[in-house]
């Protein structure tokens, strides 16, 4: 028989091992934990234009089981053949060897049509359950891939300074309202986007979901080693100082979590229909902690890799981009699909992000370079599809791209006040007025 003694159990919990993986990315650890044994601590990581403490999150009662899901699309997708204006004569010039006809196209009116291998997401657009918000972008435009995946990720166009992303600052805002859940989680295999960066949130990631298993040790069965963890964390005892006690809570709330998570995983899995794609993977490992519950608001995923990414097509592009465009749509539709078959993609919200557009002008080696504005996806059970904005004229250019004529951080602010239910100020700072027509 196995014994296992309070020591024991202390080293384990503090190695991490009740804490089913979850090990801390943030760089303000450090921080977090001193203040969660009542330590003070001063950081230079401390962001003096947004609030860590925010006196007013804006939080309706309503919107606290909506989920937030976030693709990061890195090295800057070509949003002119994504949704091409096919019947732009400007578009057929510009792009000898790129340009798509209206035969090639998943016409969406007389003007605009899907990318062939977004065949799939085309589906659940005429289904009413993607938006296409169009010229998204922001003044001044960086042209650099780290400066300007940087401004989209802490929702600055001056950065420079800041140590948290604006998902970051809403997991502070989420983890102040309810202490003890964790308000977000990076599914991937690179390293965490620094969007997630908080100042007083630990935000881990996973790779897919056998990492949330527990892993008991040699001679005990994983629902046993729960259960004796559960049975030390409930004893009455004296205190044992500030640590002690930190870690029993931790340990008490990690089992119920664990065994939620356990209880999807162990389940009968019925064919979902994900394509064998590393993109589709790490959604459906977002689905399955969907269903267990586990009170997380914000999940991020990604495509292209690391920086600059793969959608930094500046030669080759047609094959390229068309592979990548195919990856996304039948990800995001498999993922769509196995939550409606469910009842749950009214709680969920998709939004797709890149740090740019492409030129309208192709190059001399078959491919484009950096441009400006874009268009982004937003896909859900609420969402009101179609059009969102106006597509911009392709004769006036921002530098050398598409002119945006929605700033992204209204967007932001849309999904924070009308779907997370978070007072974008406190994210944002002052100015940025959520869009109409896109949550139902």
């Amino acid at each position: 028989m196995i014994h296992l003694t309070r020591r024991d159990w202390l080293k384990r919990a503090v190695g991490g091992a009740v804490l089913v993986g979850f090990a801390p990315q943030s760089p303000l650890f450090s921080c977090r934990s001193a203040s969660a044994f009542g330590c003070r601590c001063s950081s230079a990581a401390e962001d003096f234009r947004y609030s860590t403490q925010p006196d007013k999150q804006g939080d309706i009662p309503e919107k606290q089981g909506n989920i937030l899901v976030v693709v990061q699309l890195a090295g800057g997708n070509d949003s002119l053949n994504t949704v091409v204006p096919y019947a732009d004569d400007v578009y057929a010039r510009s792009r000898p060897t790129l340009r798509l006809d209206e035969r090639q196209v998943l016409k969406i009116n007389d003007y605009l049509g899907f990318h062939p291998r977004l065949k799939a997401l085309a589906r659940h657009y005429e289904q009413g359950s993607v938006s296409i918000v169009q010229a998204v972008g922001y003044p001044n435009p960086s042209q650099g891939h780290f400066e300007s995946m940087r401004i989209w990720q802490t929702a600055d166009t001056k950065p420079t300074h800041l140590a948290t992303g604006w998902l970051g600052r809403v997991c502070d805002v989420l983890g102040a309202a309810s202490s003890g859940t964790l308000p977000a989680l990076f599914v991937g295999s690179i390293r965490q986007p620094f969007t997630l960066n908080a100042a007083q949130t630990i935000v881990p990631s996973i790779g897919g979901p056998g990492e949330l298993r527990l892993r008991a040790p040699a001679g005990l069965s994983d629902s046993a080693y729960i259960e004796r963890l559960e049975q030390l964390a409930s004893v009455a005892r004296r205190s044992d100082g500030p640590l002690a006690e930190h870690v029993t809570r931790t340990t008490a709330t990690a089992c119920v979590q664990v065994r939620k998570i356990q209880n999807v995983l162990d389940a009968p899995q019925q064919p979902r229909g994900y394509p064998p794609i590393e993109l589709a993977r790490h959604l459906q490992t977002v689905s399955q902690l969907i269903r267990a519950e586990l009170g997380i608001r914000i999940y991020c995923v990604e495509l292209g890799g690391e920086e600059p990414g793969g959608f930094d097509n500046h030669a080759a592009q047609r094959d390229n981009h068309a592979a990548l465009l195919g990856q996304l749509a039948e990800s995001v539709a498999a993922f769509l699909d196995d939550l409606r078959r469910d009842r749950l993609l009214e709680r969920v919200l998709l939004m797709t992000y890149s740090e740019f557009g492409r030129t309208i002008q192709e190059n001399g080696r078959r491919g484009t370079d950096h441009g400006s504005a874009a268009c982004m996806f937003v896909a859900g059970g609420k969402i009101k599809g179609g059009l969102l904005g106006e597509h911009p004229s392709l004769l006036e250019k921002e530098n050398g791209g598409l002119k945006h004529s929605i700033d992204f951080r209204r967007l932001y602010a849309t999904v924070l006040r009308h779907w997370l239910g978070v007072d974008p100020e406190v994210v944002l700072g002052r100015g940025y007025q959520p869009l109409e027509g896109l949550i139902a």
